[in-house]
């Protein structure tokens, strides 16, 4: 199915940089390399880009390490085309319960991968934006001045910090985000040179913690400086680099009670 004028495409999310299984590769040797590998639990097999079949783990577990990868792989095979509509792309993935989606072109090769993790990924950055359009509409307002908005890479030692403190049990949760490419872009205000950090405070932290030096962001520009209430808070916090974070790892995030009660109650 083909995309609409304003929807986004396969093309758009999908891995172009495809690892791939030669036809005459045998299990063993396609064993191996999925279980070196961090990010693959399956491999298309292609013969110059035109593709014979998928082959996951799960495939080669009955076969012999000597069979030709060819008897162990799947032949029956779900693809996408680049011009597909991600939505529907999500679609088949999700109900189909599978984690990859090999991308061909009109002649039947592969141009791509279309994975969950893109989906989602996909995801997270179409509801993003309308909080950054919050943000800058109620920056406008308050301070009647003019903004404009771009999407850029930003250094994290340029950032300066709003909020105080993060905690170490949701840091687990960002930085598996992050080791996967499924982490949302930073919300930042550029006030006339200082880099606000406004939204990420976990992610950046444990992007810190990773030893990650650049993260994308969707960048609020201020021309003229304002004084910002979140200004205010980095002021009298002393916050001045993402290192003056704290991170807490004695409580759970506030939202969160205990269920112990003391004797007699």
């Amino acid at each position: 199915m083909g995309s609409t004028e304003d929807s986004l495409t396969v093309e758009e999310y999908m891995s172009t940089d495809v690892s791939t299984v030669d036809p005459t590769a045998t299990v063993e040797e396609v064993a191996r390399r999925i279980a070196d590998s961090d990010d693959h639990s399956g491999l298309p097999v292609t013969d110059d880009d035109h593709v014979e079949g998928f082959v996951s783990a799960s495939d080669l577990l009955l076969a012999d390490d000597d069979d030709p990868i060819t008897s162990a792989m799947s032949t029956d095979l779900l693809v996408a085309h680049p011009e597909m509509d991600l939505d529907d792309a999500a679609r088949v993935i999700l109900r189909s319960g599978i984690q990859r989606l090999p991308v061909l072109d009109d002649d039947g090769n592969l141009v791509g991968i279309i994975s969950n993790t893109d989906v989602i990924r996909s995801q997270i950055e179409r509801a993003t934006p309308d909080k950054v359009e919050e943000l800058r509409e109620t920056i406008e307002d308050v301070h009647d001045t003019p903004t404009t908005q771009e999407r850029r890479t930003v250094a994290l030692a340029d950032l300066r910090p709003t909020q105080t403190r993060v905690y170490a049990d949701e840091l687990e949760g960002r930085s598996y985000e992050l080791e996967r490419g499924l982490a949302e872009p930073l919300v930042v205000v550029d006030n006339a040179g200082e880099l606000l950090l406004v939204d990420g405070h976990h992610r950046t932290t444990a992007a810190n913690e990773l030893g990650i030096e650049e993260m994308e962001a969707y960048v609020i520009a201020v021309d003229d400086p304002v004084t910002l209430e979140m200004a205010r808070t980095a002021d009298e916090e002393d916050l001045r680099s993402v290192d003056d974070i704290e991170i807490v790892d004695y409580a759970r995030h506030p939202l969160v009670e205990s269920t112990e009660r003391g004797d007699g109650e």
